[in-house]
């Protein structure tokens, strides 16, 4: 059995894979949805990551249709206790921003869509850097004292921004961020690693990084030569034009073959084994596809074999 790990500073306790539902109401329609989030929790899981604004890009979408499929499978299932739901607000067409009033907003919005009364984890999804951080500390500051969310947290932010709302959170006794959403891979290491990482670390902040497989570049499939049928394979194909790529597959190809597991779990165990990541998230539109991102709990690398990763992508 995987072992769950420890959320920062809060007492949420998280599966080392968050199931990113990016993909409901998108390219998995509700019964695929509900396929992959059983499949996800037989195997453990108990953390899956939305936004509000999932997947308001797809034409004939308002927004909120991934919060929508989660909530009606939490509610068909009964397990709204067993999962910890993160979603997001600012990117909703509807609630765009991060004002004090938009928050409240957006968080009851969400709270309707989810079908529940609290959420457990809610990040400010794209950092407004007009807006103060004491506004947006302050109404998520109230989200918590009223229950409607347990833990808060950010995504999409600047070292800057994120240490003057740690410092305004712990001079003021409000509630203070305790995860952090970066994207964060083998192929983009630069937005995390650095100030963002070292800020993280030395403030006991969880990271959860997106982009865990590079838009699918990561789990292998993408090759010179090949093309993959895929929304996201404009996204991933891109990596095959660098050397850094390249010697990234090949690194990971060596690993993946001395573990005879596939190549997206070695990528995501690379991940889940850098300083202050709590749990990589990863998609998968089928059933199939998910026993590659959930074998991340199983798969121990040594440290000659993250050296030889880090080396690969440096």
């Amino acid at each position: 059995m995987t072992s769950l790990r420890k959320l920062g500073s809060s007492d949420l306790e998280v599966f080392p894979l968050a199931f990113g539902g990016n993909v409901f109401g998108w390219t998995a329609d509700e019964d695929r949805s509900f396929a992959v989030l059983d499949a996800y929790t037989a195997a453990g899981g108990n953390f899956v990551d939305t936004a509000d604004v999932y997947s308001a890009w797809v034409e004939g979408n308002q927004g909120g249709e991934s919060e929508t499929v989660l909530g009606k499978w939490l509610a068909s299932r009964g397990n709204r206790s067993d999962v910890v739901v993160a979603t997001k607000v600012s990117q909703h067409p509807e609630f765009r921003g991060l004002s004090a009033a938009n928050i409240k907003a957006a968080a009851d919005a969400s709270l309707r869509r989810l079908g529940t009364d609290y959420i457990d984890l809610y990040y400010t999804h794209f950092d407004q850097p007009d807006v103060p951080v004491e506004e947006i500390i302050g109404a998520l500051d109230e989200l918590v004292k009223a229950g409607k969310v347990r833990y808060i947290a950010a995504s999409n932010i600047s070292a800057e921004r994120l240490r003057a709302s740690l410092e305004f959170s712990d001079r003021e006794g409000l509630a203070r961020y305790v995860a952090l959403q970066p994207e964060y891979n083998l192929v983009s290491r630069d937005t995390y690693e650095g100030e963002l990482q070292d800020l993280a670390e030395r403030t006991g902040l969880a990271a959860v990084p997106y982009y865990a497989l590079a838009s699918g570049f990561l789990t292998g499939k993408y090759r010179p030569g090949t093309t993959v049928d895929s929304a996201r394979a404009g996204g991933a194909a891109k990596h095959l034009e660098t050397e850094r790529g390249l010697r990234v597959l090949d690194a990971l190809d060596e690993v993946a073959a001395a573990h005879d597991v596939p190549v997206a779990t070695v990528a995501l165990a690379w991940l889940a084994a850098q300083p202050t990541v709590a749990a990589p998230i990863a998609s998968a539109r089928t059933v199939e596809q998910l026993p590659a991102l959930t074998g991340v709990g199983e798969l121990t690398l040594t440290e000659a074999e993250l050296g030889r990763l880090t080396e690969a992508s440096a």
